[in-house]
């Protein structure tokens, strides 16, 4: 089995329960002095990328399963620049919009660490929040596109169940991961309904700042960067930069491309909010814009409203008229659970058996620690980072004591290490014919890894 595929069954077999992403948050473990040990056609590779990473590949591994050597980690660092280089080449592209998406998802849960203070983070991390937002929004592109090239590579793949079997079998013994206790939970959401007074008062606020910046009395990027609640652009004054027609809301962009250049909208209503729109530049097949948005909160009359709602739903399920999942498929406002039947799902296999420390959210956590298998909660208020008050009910389906590693308990896991394993095998094929057409040059100091060499 050569390094690669060892290398893979680590991140497969032992990684299954976190997350593919470290927390950009994370402290750094350990000085290094910094250098660039790794170029890649335009891209490089820092000494402390790879010490970075073993730290992370170190601290994550868990019982029964030899964590990843250092080469093991610059050979997989080296793949992904190469992958980034060549999706250049092959023209496989990613849109702003996918990485302003998922890079304000993730800047939000950082900052939520910090209780929104970036006073806090600049004081314990040294960086504005501005500066931790670039570097996620490169993690979070980079990603997306090795993802992408990863995708066309090995697209058409499958596996059958004598190739389960055989890895199974392949793994000794004494080398099966140990798999902590799992549970099965699934959610019902529900997101208030907002009262009309109160989106006719942002309504009639976005109208005055229309009227305002119409008539010299204030300026549109003032206005965004005090009151605007996109996180992502307030504080650019309300610029979005150029997206193609189709990546935004359709009540945006029709809105949006029914303007002349420099002419403001009314406000109108999309699922993210109230926006007050300008058309900053109509090019082709893309448009640039800036917006004010306005989040519509919900009062406590329309969360008990919300919560009635559940109670009534959750009474029909404790009564056997309803199944929980058809439940869920038909009433939540989860999109991320509702198509799975309401239940979470690991990222890494789509298994919606979990370890507690997958589900991340600590308030489920000790939810679930206090209930028993087979229960359904009352309506819980929580917060959504980008949409504000929700609630829910929890079905605590199963659970699934800690055990090592068997075809009969982890099958659909063990179903993905084998996928991983083959598409990595023919990636290993990949590397040895793309790395021709791309520009390398390694630091002395990992010419001992050989990845350069044949496989």
């Amino acid at each position: 089995m050569n390094k690669l595929n060892q290398f893979t069954i680590f991140l497969v077999l032992v990684l299954l329960q976190t997350s593919v992403f470290a927390q950009e948050a994370t402290p750094p473990t350990g000085q290094v002095l910094d250098k660039i040990v790794a170029k890649v056609d335009n891209y490089i590779i820092l000494e402390s990328d790879v010490q970075k990473t073993y730290l992370e590949a170190i601290a994550q591994a868990q019982q029964g399963v030899e964590p990843p050597t250092r080469c093991e980690i610059f050979e997989s660092l080296m793949i992904n620049k190469l992958m980034v280089a060549k999706a250049e080449i092959d023209s496989v592209l990613v849109t702003d919009a996918e990485v302003m998406l998922q890079t304000d998802s993730r800047f939000n849960m950082v900052m939520q660490q910090f209780g929104g203070d970036e006073a806090t983070l600049l004081q314990s991390y040294g960086k504005t929040g501005d500066q931790l937002k670039k570097e996620i929004e490169e993690v979070i592109r980079e990603q997306l596109i090795v993802q992408r090239m990863r995708g066309k590579i090995t697209e058409g793949l499958t596996v059958s169940p004598a190739e389960v079997r055989a890895f199974y079998n392949s793994i000794p013994s004494d080398s099966l991961p140990f798999f902590s206790a799992e549970v099965t939970v699934g959610q019902i959401v529900k997101k208030p309904e907002v009262n009309q007074r109160t989106k006719e008062e942002i309504f009639e606020q976005l109208r005055k700042f229309k009227e305002d910046i119409g008539s010299g009395k204030a300026e549109f990027a003032t206005l965004a960067k005090e009151f605007s609640e996109d996180p992502g652009s307030g504080a650019q004054g309300g610029d979005l930069g150029f997206f193609r027609r189709g990546e935004l809301a359709p009540e945006f962009e029709a809105t949006a491309l029914a303007l002349r250049p420099g002419e403001l909208s009314d406000p109108v209503e999309t699922d993210f909010g109230i926006h007050l729109i300008q058309l900053l530049e109509n090019k082709g097949s893309t448009y640039n814009t800036r917006h004010i948005l306005r989040i519509p909160k919900a009062n406590q009359e329309d969360i008990a409203k919300a919560e009635r709602y559940l109670d009534s739903l959750k009474t029909e399920i404790q009564a056997g008229r309803i199944e929980f999942a058809n439940a869920a498929k038909e009433y939540s406002d989860d999109r991320a659970t509702s198509d799975n039947g309401g239940f979470f799902t690991d990222p890494a296999n789509s298994s919606s058996r979990l370890t507690l420390r997958t589900l991340e959210d600590p308030v489920l956590y000790f939810t679930l620690d206090s209930m028993q298998v087979g229960a359904i909660t009352k309506p819980i208020q929580y917060e959504d980072p980008r949409e504000g008050t929700k609630l829910r009910i929890l079905f605590y389906r199963d659970k699934y004591p800690a055990h090592r590693a068997n075809l009969s308990d982890d099958y659909e896991k063990l179903k993905a290490a084998t996928l991983r394993r083959k598409e990595d095998e023919l990636l290993s094929k990949w590397f040895i014919t793309a790395k021709e057409d791309i520009f390398i040059d390694l630091d002395p100091l990992y010419d001992r890894c050989d990845v350069l060499a044949g496989k």
